[in-house]
């Protein structure tokens, strides 16, 4: 069982009977009331993201979610198909909200982790980061600035995101799909 301070960023817990995770929580203390936890959790099998206000006295039940290793083949219509590497012949789809942000950085033959909760693929969790190549990626022009600029660059999947002025379409660029943010070209 999980109580109130076992409730942190990442914690996957069963509320009303489904799986759910927290995404963000901050903790508030009030002068003489006892403390309160505000989280932001998102069901696990609609993809659904709550705010919700826990107490001292609340406990949680732990969810079993097993994980197998699958390959992303292709996306269509906001349905995601993907594969499980030890069995190709057995796909399984994904709406684009049970798969979150990270959606847009899905490339064909991705390897990711599928979440199964009761005998059922409730969703897939990418690596934190991923190789994405440059499509297209304006020439970088430097003005009279103090700071380095940023420029849009958009990627293989069509996902957009800043990256250096340096940075040209080609280039191979680590991104990390958990922030959507350019971390280093390779």
């Amino acid at each position: 069982m999980l109580n109130y301070y076992d409730l942190r960023r990442g914690v996957q817990f069963i509320m009303d009977g489904q799986p759910h995770e927290v995404l963000e929580f901050q903790q508030i203390k009030k002068a003489r009331a006892a403390g309160l936890l505000q989280a932001k959790i998102k069901n696990l099998i609609t993809g659904k993201i709550l705010e919700r206000t826990f107490h001292q006295g609340d406990t949680f039940e732990e969810t079993e979610i097993e994980k197998i290793s699958a390959k992303f083949i292709y996306a269509n219509r906001e349905k995601f198909v993907f594969s499980r590497i030890d069995d190709p012949s057995k796909r399984f789809e994904l709406a684009e909200n049970q798969i979150g942000a990270g959606a847009k950085f899905l490339a064909p033959n991705m390897e990711v982790e599928a979440n199964i909760y009761e005998k059922q693929i409730i969703g897939v969790t990418l690596p934190i980061k991923v190789q994405l190549k440059a499509k297209e990626a304006a020439p970088g022009v430097k003005g009279n600035r103090a700071q380095s600029g940023t420029k849009a660059v958009v990627l293989e999947t069509g996902a957009t995101i800043q990256a250096p002025l340096f940075i040209q379409s080609g280039d191979i660029l680590e991104i990390n799909t958990e922030t959507g943010e350019y971390s280093k070209r390779v």
